[in-house]
């Protein structure tokens, strides 16, 4: 009778062990159906979103991809609010960050995100976004749109100056500024606009000499001794010396400045694009040119990025959907950025893409030139640099500097004095 009741008890906790592993492996197994992504601008990013949504139903006709529209500041609140406590409840499973905010997020929550080295060929993409998404060697981030520059520039009003676009392609700052003056007494035209608060020019200077705010490591504060910033500072205040700047104030004066006619040039990340072209009565007058380098620094190229932003997945629930959505996406979808250039002109940094036939399509309200496949090629050219965590807490320090500058102050003391206030507020 023992021996009936111990086979017995060895059937029943047998029994149980097989149905607890077979528990596990079915919730291990357990497909997610719906994950949500977060992401600003319905006209670009979200469009683009819903666009990666019907490429992946040839994949997957299961996922359903919930797209959920922010505005940029409120992500980056809801994303530290959450991240801090240490959770990820109420958080998507994807989301959009620009490239200048990731490093602060990776660094400070490196559980939180899911790693993707192995979902894409990171060499597939323009070298300079794979530093802002990646830590340690580890990529988290698939890259998306470029921020690549350009110099737009009014064609009529150089010809009556006297100057042809093979004139000014591969110029200087200096070159520009000495344009920039006689465009003016030929036309009566500024040459740009320019929002005192608005620090992008002078990003876009520095990262065209592969130089940033901050050290190599992403945190040490690079303001004193950094020789591209004090020849920006000086481009800066010669531009505005040369009285061909417009003050603006917002976005809607920006984009009025060159709508209206009144501004001669625009030098900007390619984003402009779209609004540049939406005055239709200026079709055939625009040509886009490489942007300006500093003269006076020698590994200064006509090559910059202002802006750019990439998708990252949460460490939770859905991780591995959510990778394989953007990788066969975003990720490596050659027909898909095609769709992308064709649609709402966003151009990636996926260069593959850049062979195909939507890049290389000549456009006719820039007078033909085939600006997309310039774009691209300016985008491979782009030097790496690291944002680090702190960029545009160094760059309020910076706004404050250049008024002081512009005032009177010495350069090298102010450029000090920010070095020590980021070096106090920076720890």
């Amino acid at each position: 009778m023992k021996k009936f009741f111990a086979l017995v008890l060895v059937s029943i906790l047998l029994l149980s062990a097989c149905s607890s592993g077979s528990s596990t492996s079915s919730s291990s197994e357990k497909k997610i159906n719906d994950i949500t992504v977060w992401a600003w601008d319905p006209n670009f990013n979200i469009k683009a979103l819903e666009m990666a949504k019907e490429a992946y139903k040839k994949e997957n006709k299961e996922l359903n991809v919930k797209v959920v529209e922010y505005a940029q500041a409120d992500i980056i609140q809801k994303l530290n609010t959450s991240l801090s406590s240490g959770t990820t409840k109420g958080l998507p499973n994807m989301v959009l960050i620009e490239d200048y905010r990731a490093q602060s997020f990776l660094k400070a929550y490196p559980d939180m995100f899911y790693e993707l080295t192995d979902s894409f060929h990171a060499n597939d993409f323009a070298k300079y976004k794979i530093a802002p998404t990646s830590i340690d060697g580890k990529n988290y981030g698939i890259p998306f749109d470029t921020g690549v520059a350009g110099l737009y520039v009014r064609t009529d009003y150089l010809e009556k100056a006297g100057y042809s676009i093979e004139d000014l392609h591969n110029m200087s700052w200096e070159k520009y500024i000495e344009v920039g003056k006689k465009v003016k007494e030929a036309t009566g035209k500024q040459m740009l606009t320019q929002d005192p608060k608005d620090l992008g020019l002078i990003r876009m200077m520095i990262q065209s000499s592969g130089a940033w705010y901050l050290e190599s490591d992403g945190a040490t504060p690079a303001i004193a001794n950094n020789d591209a910033l004090k020849e920006a500072f000086k481009t800066y205040k010669e531009l505005l010396d040369a009285d061909i700047v417009k003050p603006v104030s917002d976005w809607s004066q920006f984009v009025a400045g060159f709508n209206s006619g009144e501004i001669a040039s625009v030098p900007t990340g390619n984003w402009i694009t779209p609004s540049i072209k939406s005055e239709a009565s200026q079709s055939g007058k625009w040509a886009v040119l490489p942007f300006p380098k500093l003269a006076n620094v020698s590994n200064s190229i006509n090559a910059t990025n202002l802006g750019g932003s990439s998708w990252y997945v949460l460490n939770t629930d859905g991780k591995e959907e959510s990778a394989d959505f953007l990788a066969k996406t975003f990720g490596s979808n050659v027909d898909f950025y095609q769709d992308l250039v064709k649609e709402i002109g966003a151009i990636g940094t996926y260069q593959p893409a850049a062979e195909s036939e939507a890049y290389k399509a000549s456009d006719e309200y820039f007078g033909g030139q085939k600006i997309i496949a310039d774009f691209s090629s300016w985008t491979e050219q782009i030097p790496q640099v690291n944002y680090g965590l702190h960029t545009y807490a160094i760059e309020d320090l910076l706004a404050t500097g250049m008024q002081d500058y512009l005032k009177g102050k010495d350069l090298d003391k102010v450029l000090k004095d920010v070095q020590k206030q980021a070096e106090e507020q920076i720890k």
